[in-house]
């Protein structure tokens, strides 16, 4: 059996008062010192995410831009090429016809010179047969 004498009483009051002791000179300051802890860390993360946030937001604003930046310039390259492909065809065209000029040019040129060839031969041609036919003549 347990017995309840006067040295019982005299340890409980001195463990009430050990008790009493270590809350007020350790306990308490550490519970407040981790309750600080805690608020700070719980700022710091707060500020973290915060942050994250912006950040997030920043990229994603970046992003879009970025992406309607490569639409606008491919519409631009779009309409260059586009602009490009007629000026093309529009110098293919004027070179077509510089070229088609120049042949019907070139072509008319040919038969006059052809034409003043053949007046001119016909006016020789008598004059080329007597001399062949005489050389004949002369040989024969």
């Amino acid at each position: 059996m347990i017995d309840l004498d006067v040295s019982f009483f005299v340890q409980l009051v001195n463990f009430l008062i050990i008790l009493t002791v270590l809350n007020l000179l350790l306990f308490r300051p550490i519970r407040g010192i981790i309750k600080k802890r805690a608020e700070v860390m719980a700022e710091r993360l707060k500020a973290v995410e915060d942050f994250t946030a912006q950040a997030e937001a920043k990229m994603s604003g970046y992003r879009q831009a970025l992406a309607e930046s490569r639409g606008e310039a491919q519409n631009v390259r779009l309409a260059l090429k586009e602009e490009g492909l007629a000026q093309e065809a529009s110098m293919l065209a004027a070179a077509g016809q510089a070229a088609a000029t120049k042949l019907a040019a070139a072509r008319q040129e040919i038969e006059a010179q052809k034409s003043a060839a053949l007046a001119a031969l016909q006016g020789q041609v008598a004059a080329f047969a007597k001399q062949v036919a005489a050389k004949v003549l002369v040989r024969g």
